[in-house]
């Protein structure tokens, strides 16, 4: 009897769920906003834009989800994937999911009219970019080999 590899657990990600890097990040900005107002400029101007960023991070992450269950997989990062999705929104993203999180996250802030949550933008980011695209990536590459190869070849890892 041998050993599961890597491609029969899933990734080895950490445990918390991708979107709470960005829930955490976001509400830790309006929270420095309460204590210490940063407000954005530009109004209403800033609301117009945080409302199509906003959507366009929906848009996003919606055709991220709906090309997963398409290919009977799973969104969750831990859990083995069934097939390497490349359609939908994954032609223009690696990561649709986290990119769409991301617009999401600096829509929010302009509708909110902070330059905090952007100021800890990068912080989610990279949280999100070490603890779960980097474990994802080395996942993928070993389950897919040169299959993988080829599409991390032709497809940026955000937009």
């Amino acid at each position: 009897m041998s050993l599961p590899t890597d491609a029969d657990r899933g990734a080895r990600v950490s445990p918390v769920p991708p979107p709470l890097y960005y829930v955490a990040g976001f509400v830790a900005g309006l929270l420095l906003h309460a204590a210490a107002p940063l407000p954005l400029g530009g109004r209403p101007g800033t609301i117009v834009a945080g409302a199509v960023v906003a959507a366009l991070g929906v848009v996003l992450t919606a055709g991220g989800v709906r090309a997963v269950i398409r290919h009977r997989t799973t969104i969750v990062p831990h859990h083995p994937v069934a097939a390497l999705v490349t359609t939908g929104a994954y032609r223009l993203s690696r990561n649709p999911m986290y990119a769409g999180l991301a617009l999401l996250y600096v829509g929010g802030a302009l509708l909110a009219g902070s330059w905090w949550p952007l100021v800890l933008l990068p912080l989610a980011l990279a949280a999100v970019r070490y603890l779960v695209i980097g474990p994802e990536e080395r996942y993928l590459a070993e389950r897919f080999g040169e299959e993988y190869d080829r599409y991390r070849a032709g497809v940026r890892r955000w937009l």
